[in-house]
């Protein structure tokens, strides 16, 4: 799982991420709101962590903004102050759930694993491109009509793209998706990985779904 973490306390922000990563979870960190837009156009993460207290744009503001976007990634917003009206401005914002500081890191981890259990809840339980038919409820592809034998890896790659319908994917979000945290995104496993899915999928098959996208990643789509 990727954590997005928005936070310019720099010295909570180390505490945060190293509690965060013992708990198998990979940590993207950013100190303001425009540093965090950035981030998310190169990755996508499973979940936003967002300050409300940041220097320039508030947590208030970027979260309103990123719902504006249709970007439906949960956001669980920190707020160092314990009053309801910062609880409902930030729901209201668009924030899937809140916590207040001080807190507990294991109720910090366990929150998140909720919010992503509660996006996975909401995903779609059948993709179809073109005549390829992805059942992700039942772990089941076919094309053209033909049941495609999958291995385990194969059809996590090949949920990755489902999910990400047309969508080019950079080599740190398929890797942590498809993979643990202490996979090592630069050798040529996902290549490999990818051309096995490919000869599988599109081989005999036409139009070819899985595209590489040079310096970019790979895309599922016509």
């Amino acid at each position: 799982m990727r954590v997005l973490l928005v936070e310019d306390d720099s010295e909570l922000a180390r505490e945060v991420a190293a509690g965060l990563h013992g708990g198998g979870i990979s940590v993207m960190h950013a100190r303001t709101a425009r540093e965090a837009r950035r981030l998310m156009e190169l990755e996508s993460p499973d979940v936003i962590v967002l300050d409300v207290m940041l220097p320039g744009e508030s947590g208030f503001v970027m979260c309103k903004a990123v719902r504006d976007q249709g970007v439906d990634t949960p956001i669980l917003m920190l707020t160092a102050r314990d009053a309801v009206d910062d609880r409902v401005t930030g729901l209201d914002a668009g924030a899937d759930d809140y916590l207040t500081k001080p807190f507990a890191l294991q109720e910090l981890i366990a929150r998140i694993h909720a919010l992503s259990r509660r996006r996975r809840s909401l995903a779609p339980r059948s993709v179809q491109i073109a005549d390829l038919e992805i059942d992700l409820g039942a772990r089941r592809a076919r094309r053209g009509g033909n049941i495609i034998e999958l291995t385990a890896k194969e059809f996590a790659l090949l949920e990755c793209f489902a999910l990400h319908p047309d969508v080019v994917l950079d080599r740190a979000t398929i890797t942590a998706h498809v993979w643990d945290d202490n996979h090592d995104p630069f050798t040529n496993v996902l290549e490999v990985l990818v051309r096995r899915l490919r000869r599988k999928i599109d081989d005999a098959y036409e139009p070819k779904l899985i595209h590489t996208m040079r310096g970019a990643g790979y895309r599922l789509g016509i």
